[in-house]
Formats: structure tokens, C-alpha cells, sequence
């Protein structure tokens, strides 16, 4: 004993090496030690990095003593509690539940069913599964077995355990076994335009894309060119005071909607201002409205400041009685998480720098805050209000993509995360971890590895919560969709938690359970009737891709990264059936851009090379003469093709594969040459600032887009 001590204590002092308990420690909550890395090599986490996600789950394993203390402590857990914090299952699968009271007393359990689904009781009969009692503080506690009904119907249901020594109730959520496909994916190939919402923009566009736009470029793509989806950014709330975050991937919530993409003009209490009040509108709009045509960046900050402006004029005046009640029913049915958001809104309106926010402040329980709900109670009602109107807005784009012949209509983005100091963080609490941000270990792209400054979920807090924040941010962005695309997929299942203060290579992966992520997911999609594409780009595991494809989720498959075991362009008739098939992504420069090295280009002048320039240009050029020796071969281009000829054979190739959805960049249809997002890059490039424009340079705005010989030739090829 006295032996194992000390080698415990000599290997937890040693930041290089963790010691059994740690190791056992880090396993009970789902912290992997190793893993392999894109050389293939095992890589082991070292015990400081460890401790310092342990620490960031809430955990103390800063010495043996702590570290054997936490093992008793987890061990327990579920020993203390009559009933798990939630249940999710599959339907028509056999489940059981384990029930812990006092050792000897009888236990009552039934279901009590989604009200959704009709109510109901259901009684759970209890299973032979005999268990030794545990001791748990001072207690003698016994574990029953119940198995549940194997026919209960999809939804969230209600576990309840009744006892002379225990009353307890968990929700119980029964998910599809598979998401079916619609009928108009098994029944035809179906392609689809991708948009950077904020960059294509109207004459009407107040300097950014809006959903108006939206609903403008959902029908005309329907009707005009025959494509059946439009995947656009996540469109998720930013800040709502200046200066604005640009990427769209790091918002304040991914649960409410940014205020930015709100048409002023199509909100209807515009039409009855005043002519005072209208003046207000106009003024406001005259500088942004000038905007539209400029190729430069885009101003988001100026955008926001006039529409912000705006819309306080349009809030003020009276709605009619059934308009006020329709709002009334908004905030009840968003109820208490869209009351906080709005609160948030309001306190960052006041404070402005999350830097000079009072201690007090940063505690939606405080009595500072309980107080300034008060007081800045019309604030609150305004961003409330905000988010009804940029839910009406969202509804119509959807109506028009649809009533425009789309068999899917809009297809909303999910980002990975939230901003470290957004909105989520300060509403959420333990939910979100501190103390640790999400990033990815290096790879061939990144060699220092990669940290994007994103607290991530914490596992065992999610299930605490019974996951129903997860639960409510996917309810909101499916509610006006047809599909939801999932950015990197894979966090589902783990994610690489980087300590804070530590490299981005130091960090270690967390596991999380996927089967309640994936059927939760699969179980609001199905209520939503949406389509789920995962996008499993990058390292991931083979029998990821299975299982969501068991699940009925669809992956996402890049032209330039499928490659065939001897490093050629992957044939087309070799793609997986179940993905999203593209040429390119928005982290890549568009295929005009590409085919020219433009993504070589934009790395060698911001310093991002670490070979020399010759060497990657000449694999640049290397990829793409291979890529077009390919398409010769299979007759998709002559001798001496154009730029358009190419951009067109490499879609045509895509279309040649199996794949159930075809997507084409709007950028690559106009011919649209500059990145939208340059990896490794903050201010050093306009990211999520490029207005959509021609080859030459020239924006092109929505009133000209579907005139546009480049996007009707190519929709051409699509559709042959």
C-alpha cells in the first residue's frame, strides 16, 4: 500500500505521465487519454492536460488524494439517484431502467406519455436481474430493474418511480430508429444552391443579405432553375450592439436569430407609420441602401446601427389586437429561454464591453439582475419583439422556397459553437464548461492545431439538464427549415477540449453520448420534417459514418478531398449514395479561384505557408492537371477547355455520382473567384465580408442573378 501510494503520487507530480487512478478517473467521464494522430502515430495526453479538463468538468484532480475522492464520488453517483437524469431510446427496442431505493422497500414505476402523442399511462413491469446492494452514504441502497414497453410511441415522455422511500420522475425520450428520406429524394436526384446569405444582396438589401432576399432567391431558384434546396449560412444572433462579430460560425446563441437579416420594410407595421415616422425609416436606410453595389467589404456594423435604428421607430408604433396577440403567443410558446436572451440583449446594450460587465451582472440569478429586469424591461419586450418579427420573416422565406417548386426549400446551418462571452454562456451556467475551449489537434492543415475559442457542452451537465437545451436550439432552427446541415458532425460523438492557457495541441478528446445527441436530433428533425446532412469532413472514424447513416443522416462528400486509395479524384460512381455531393465549401476559395491557385495565393501573402511556395504551388498545379486529365478521360471536357467549361465538367461529374443531394455554390455560379473564409486567419483577411460578384469583379445583386448566363448555363448542366 504504502508502495502504490508513493509511484501514485511520483506520477501525478510528473505533467508528462498519468497515473492509473487519473487514467480511471478521466474514463469515468467519457475523457479519452489517446488517440491517433494524422500521422498515425498514438498520442497520449499528458496528466496536466488531464487535470486541466477535469478541472474544466467541474473536477478536482490536483493531487492523488483528490483524484481517489472523485473516483468514489462518480462511482456513487448514479447510486444516489432513484431514477437517471433522462432516458433516451430507440423505439421498438428493448430498454431497461435501473431504479435505486433503500434496499428491501417496493418500488412503483410507470410512463406517463407526451401529451403531443394523445397522454396516457403505461405501467413498466420489473425484470428478474438481481443486484448486490451498495452502501452509499451511510445507506444501504438496492437496484431494481424495470424493462420498458417496447411499442411506446416517438416523443418525450415521463419515467416516474414511486416508493415509501423515493419519488423521483425523468423524462423518457423514445427516438426514430431511422429518419426516412422524403419521397421526392427516393425518387429523383435533387440539387440544390449554397449561399452566404449575407453576401448576396438587393437592390432593397439595407448592406447585408437579408430574408427577404432569402425568400426572393428560395422561390426564383425554384421556379427559374429547378433546384430543390438552398443551404445558407447559420444565421444564428450575434451581438446586439456594435462592433458585430463577422463569422457567422461564432455567434452569442445558436438558438435565436439574428436581427441583422430582418427586411425593415416587410415588417407590417412599417406600412402604417407615420410620415414622420417613415421619414425616420427612410433616413436611416439611405447610406446602407448605397451599399449594395459597393464590391468591397461588407459593413455589418453600419448595417446594424441604421436597421437597429429602424426597427426602434417601427417597435414603437401599435399593433393591431390580432398582431399583439400573435406576439403574446411567441413568447409564451419561446417562454422563459427567449425571455433571457432578450434580458442578455438588453444588459450588453447597457454594459457594451463584456470586459466592464459588474461581477453581479455576469449571474442571471443576481439580485443586480433580477433588479435591472425591471428596469430595463422595454428593452427586453424589443428584443423579444425582434426575433417574432425574424420569425415571421424566416416562415415566409420558407413558404416562397417551397410555393417556388422546391422539394426541400431552405436548408439552415448549425454551428459547432457559441462565442466564449455570448449570450449561451451567460444563460446556460454549468451546461457549458469553463475553464476549456473546443479546437482540433494538428493535422496536415493546420500543424499547430487548431483552438476556434468555443466553450463546449459539458456531457454530464447536458444530461443533468436532460439535454433539453439542446433539445430547444434544434427546435428553433428546424422550425422554418426543410433540412438542417450539422457542422462538423463529429461533436456529436467527441470533441477536443483544449485546458485554458494551453496549446491547441495540448488538449484531449471528450466523449459524449451520441445516442442521445444523434436521436434527439433524429427525433426533432422527424417532428420537423426535415432532412439531417452531417458534415463528417476530416478525421473521422469509419463507424461514425455508418451509424449515421444507419440513423438516416447523410454525410457530406467534397469534390477536391475524395480520393481513392492510391491518392487519384475518387470516381464518381465510387461516392457514398447518402451525402451532400459538392465541388467545394466555404473554407475553400471558390472553383474559379481554385482551379487559378487563388487558395495558394491568399496563404503565401498572409504568411500562412509552412513549405515552401514552389512546393505547394506545384501541388496545387498538380491537383488540378490531375483533376482535368479526369475529366478528359470521361469526355466532360475537350482539348482546351475555358474556365466555365471546367467549372461546369467538375458539376457534371458530381451529378454523375450516386449521391442523394447535389449542392453548387452560388459563388461558383457566377463565376465568383474570392474565398469567403480563409482557415488560420482573423483580421488578416475579410472573412464572412465578400460580396457575391462576377468574374470580373462586378456584385451581382439578386435582380440580376437569375439573369445571369453563367448561373442558367450551369443550371442547365444540372438539370440535363
Amino acid at each position: 500500500m504504502r508502495t502504490g501510494l508513493w509511484q501514485d503520487r511520483r506520477v501525478a507530480d510528473d505533467p508528462a505521465t498519468a497515473s492509473d487512478a487519473l487514467l480511471r478517473l478521466a474514463g469515468a467521464y467519457g475523457v479519452v487519454p489517446d488517440h491517433w494522430d494524422f500521422h498515425g502515430q498514438s498520442r497520449r495526453a499528458s496528466a496536466a492536460t488531464l487535470q486541466g479538463v477535469l478541472g474544466a468538468l467541474g473536477v478536482d484532480a490536483s493531487s492523488p488524494e483528490r483524484v481517489d475522492l472523485a473516483i468514489a464520488h462518480v462511482e456513487d453517483m448514479p447510486w444516489r439517484r432513484v431514477l437517471p437524469p433522462v432516458l433516451v431510446v430507440r423505439e421498438g427496442r428493448q430498454a431497461h431502467v435501473a431504479v435505486h431505493v433503500t434496499h428491501g422497500d417496493p418500488v412503483e414505476v410507470w410512463i406517463e406519455l407526451d401529451p403531443e402523442v394523445g397522454g396516457g399511462r403505461r405501467e413498466v413491469a420489473q425484470a428478474d436481474v438481481p443486484v448486490d446492494p451498495r452502501t452509499v452514504d451511510g445507506r444501504l441502497v438496492g437496484r431494481a430493474t424495470f424493462t420498458l414497453p417496447t411499442d411506446l410511441p416517438l416523443g418525450w415522455h415521463e419515467i416516474v418511480a414511486e416508493g415509501p422511500s423515493a419519488s423521483a420522475h425523468s423524462p423518457l425520450v423514445v427516438t426514430p430508429s431511422r429518419l426516412e428520406l422524403p419521397e421526392a429524394l427516393r425518387e429523383r436526384r435533387t440539387w440544390g444552391l449554397m449561399a452566404q446569405l449575407y453576401s448576396v444582396r438587393s437592390r432593397a438589401s439595407w448592406g447585408v443579405g437579408d430574408l427577404a432576399d432569402l425568400a426572393e432567391i428560395g422561390w426564383l431558384a425554384g421556379r427559374e432553375l429547378g433546384a430543390d434546396f438552398l443551404l445558407i449560412n447559420p444565421l444564428h444572433a450575434a451581438e446586439p450592439t456594435v462592433p458585430l462579430t463577422p463569422s457567422p460560425y461564432l455567434p452569442t446563441t445558436r438558438r435565436f436569430v439574428s436581427p441583422l437579416y430582418i427586411r425593415v420594410e416587410d415588417v407590417r407595421e412599417t406600412g402604417y407609420l407615420s410620415s414622420a415616422d417613415r421619414a425616420l425609416v427612410e433616413w436611416a436606410a439611405e447610406p446602407v441602401l448605397a451599399m449594395d453595389d459597393d464590391a468591397g467589404p461588407i459593413d455589418r456594423d453600419a448595417a446594424w446601427t441604421a436597421k437597429r435604428a429602424a426597427l426602434e421607430v417601427v417597435f414603437a408604433a401599435p399593433r393591431s389586437a390580432a398582431r399583439q396577440a400573435a406576439f403574446d403567443a411567441f413568447v409564451e410558446q419561446e417562454g422563459a429561454g427567449l425571455e433571457t436572451f432578450a434580458l442578455w440583449c438588453a444588459l450588453a446594450e447597457k454594459y457594451e464591453n463584456p470586459a466592464l460587465w459588474p461581477a453581479d451582472a455576469l449571474d442571471p440569478s443576481s439580485s443586480l439582475v433580477t433588479g435591472l429586469r425591471e428596469e430595463l424591461a422595454e428593452r427586453v419586450e424589443f428584443h423579444t419583439w425582434l426575433q417574432w418579427v425574424a420569425d415571421e420573416q424566416l416562415a415566409a422565406a420558407q413558404r416562397a422556397a417551397l410555393d417556388g417548386g422546391m422539394a426541400l426549400g431552405i436548408m439552415h446551418d448549425l454551428a459547432v459553437g457559441v462565442h466564449p462571452e455570448g449570450a449561451d454562456v451567460w444563460a446556460l451556467g454549468d451546461v457549458l464548461a469553463r475553464g476549456a475551449t473546443v479546437g482540433a489537434p494538428p493535422d496536415m492543415y493546420n500543424q499547430q492545431g487548431q483552438n476556434w475559442s468555443q466553450p463546449p457542452w459539458r456531457p454530464d451537465a447536458l444530461a443533468r439538464a436532460a439535454y433539453r437545451p439542446y433539445r430547444d436550439m434544434l427546435r428553433t432552427v428546424l422550425r422554418h427549415a426543410g433540412a438542417i446541415r450539422i457542422d462538423h458532425v463529429i461533436g456529436l460523438f467527441r470533441l477536443w477540449w483544449i485546458p485554458e492557457g494551453a496549446d491547441s495541441a495540448d488538449g484531449a478528446y471528450v466523449r459524449y453520448d451520441h445516442e442521445a445527441l444523434v436521436g434527439i436530433l433524429a427525433l426533432e428533425a422527424h417532428r420537423a420534417g426535415a432532412v439531417v446532412i452531417g458534415e463528417d469532413l476530416g478525421v473521422v472514424e469509419p463507424w461514425v459514418r455508418d451509424y449515421l447513416s444507419e440513423r438516416g443522416m447523410l454525410g457530406t462528400s467534397v469534390l477536391w478531398f475524395e480520393r481513392d486509395m492510391h491518392g487519384a479524384p475518387l470516381a464518381p460512381e465510387h461516392y457514398r449514395p447518402l451525402v451532400l455531393a459538392t465541388v467545394t465549401t466555404h473554407d475553400l476559395p471558390p472553383t474559379a479561384g481554385y482551379l487559378a491557385g487563388e487558395h495558394v495565393a491568399i496563404r503565401e501573402r498572409l504568411g500562412l505557408l509552412t513549405d515552401p511556395v514552389e512546393v505547394v504551388r506545384a501541388a496545387a498545379l498538380a491537383e488540378r492537371d490531375q483533376m482535368l486529365t479526369v475529366l478528359h478521360d470521361r469526355a466532360l471536357v475537350g482539348a482546351d477547355p475555358s474556365e466555365r467549361e471546367i467549372v461546369e465538367a467538375l458539376h457534371r461529374y458530381v451529378m454523375a455520382t450516386p449521391s442523394v443531394l447535389v449542392g453548387v455554390s452560388l459563388a461558383d455560379a457566377v463565376g465568383e473567384r474570392r474565398a469567403q473564409n480563409q482557415p488560420g486567419t482573423d483580421q488578416e483577411y475579410p472573412n464572412w465580408k465578400v460580396p457575391l460578384a462576377d468574374s470580373s469583379g462586378r456584385v451581382v445583386l439578386v435582380e440580376d442573378l437569375f439573369t445571369n448566363q453563367r448561373l442558367r448555363s450551369l443550371a442547365a448542366v444540372l438539370n440535363s
